[in-house]
């Protein structure tokens, strides 16, 4: 049974201190009490919208654990409100928290589509995939608003520069058209997210992104479009969705994706605090267990930082799901693999001319 001061809607549950501010704001018990006699909300639920100009826009990735060398985030923060994304502590960077403040204060890089056409037209650059988005979800739903990510696509299709994806939205569908032509040129690849095939794990894990139903199916409208996919199976939640890994590799599979991805869930920094008091107002039953198997798979912590093992584990527990993802997939994408993306015509869209020599 849920804690009744559970917040709906949201996945932090509490405004979490930043740790690079001098000063911390408190909710003392007597204006909480004045707030409840007055009738009024103590909190602000409403999301807001930030515009910031940050003279770049394309980063580069030095983790050899993610997989991607350049990635680009339109937006900071996300409302799409996922308890255990690693994301939430680089808010702290910008002056906010990794908690409520996160979901709920949305920094929007209006420049973010220049930036990037800049970037792709300068002469010292070399095609390199680039991720939408390394960080937050470039289609969270703000993009309803704003549409950076769907106007920094058409600067990727311009230039005919090859350009990833991650998301667990279906509002990806939107921009198919721009998808469609990017992939006729092997210039496009998505990654959808998928943690559970229960929307009521779904519903509190990541309350505001799209139903588990229209993720299905927006693997399959891409795949069926000529759009690979390798879906993400990210992270691995010990005692909450680690049952049903092979359940999940088949409906990955049955939809169209070419591949998976997997991550076992570790909460470094401000993460460890906001997950463990999620979980113990959303799931009171089963919390100690729960944080007690991430704790086995990160040597006694809820977090490792070493490369190479933070995002994979290790221990019993690991080692099982480990043994869990290799049947998945030698039974479901034994002969599949993904495409490379084309990084050859750039060149010439950059520079308006072949490149002879």
């Amino acid at each position: 049974m849920k804690d009744l001061n559970y917040r709906k809607g949201r996945g932090a549950q509490a405004y979490v201190p930043n740790k690079f501010l001098q000063y911390v704001h408190e909710s003392r018990d007597e204006f909480l009490e004045f707030c409840r006699i007055e009738g009024e909300d103590a909190h602000q639920r409403k999301t807001s919208y930030i515009p910031i100009f940050p003279k770049t826009i394309v980063n580069k990735v030095t983790s050899p654990d993610v997989g991607i060398g350049y990635s680009l985030n339109p937006y900071q923060g996300c409302e799409h409100g996922c308890i255990y994304c690693y994301a939430r502590n680089s808010h702290e960077y910008w002056g906010y928290g990794a908690g409520l403040d996160f979901e709920q204060r949305i920094l929007v890089k209006k420049d973010a589509p220049w930036l990037l056409e800049q970037k792709l037209k300068s002469k010292v650059w070399k095609a390199e995939t680039i991720v939408l988005s390394g960080n937050t979800d470039c289609y969270q739903p703000a993009e309803r608003k704003f549409e950076l990510t769907r106007e920094c696509l058409k600067v990727f299709l311009k230039y005919r520069h090859p350009v990833g994806i991650i998301t667990k939205n279906a509002l990806i569908l939107r921009d198919l058209d721009i998808l469609r032509e990017l992939s006729n040129n092997s210039l496009v690849m998505v990654n959808v997210s998928i943690t559970s095939l229960s929307e009521e794990t779904r519903s509190i894990l990541e309350p505001r992104t799209a139903t588990i139903k229209k993720r299905l199916e927006t693997i399959r409208i891409l795949s069926e479009n000529g759009i690979p996919v390798n879906a993400m199976l990210a992270p691995i939640i010990p005692g909450i969705n680690s049952h049903e890994i092979m359940d999940l590799a088949k409906a990955f599979s049955e939809n169209g994706a070419l591949s998976f991805g997997y991550t076992i869930v570790r909460l470094n920094g401000a993460i460890g605090h906001i997950f463990s008091d999620w979980i113990k107002k959303a799931l009171p039953n089963k919390a100690d267990k729960v944080l007690a198997q991430i704790k086995s798979c990160h040597g006694g912590t809820l977090n490792d930082s070493r490369f190479g093992v933070r995002s994979k584990g290790e221990g019993k527990i690991a080692e099982h799901i480990h043994s869990l993802l290799r049947l998945a997939r030698n039974t479901y994408f034994k002969e599949n693999e993904l495409p490379k993306l084309n990084k050859g015509l750039h060149v010439q869209f950059k520079n308006g001319q072949l490149k002879l020599f």
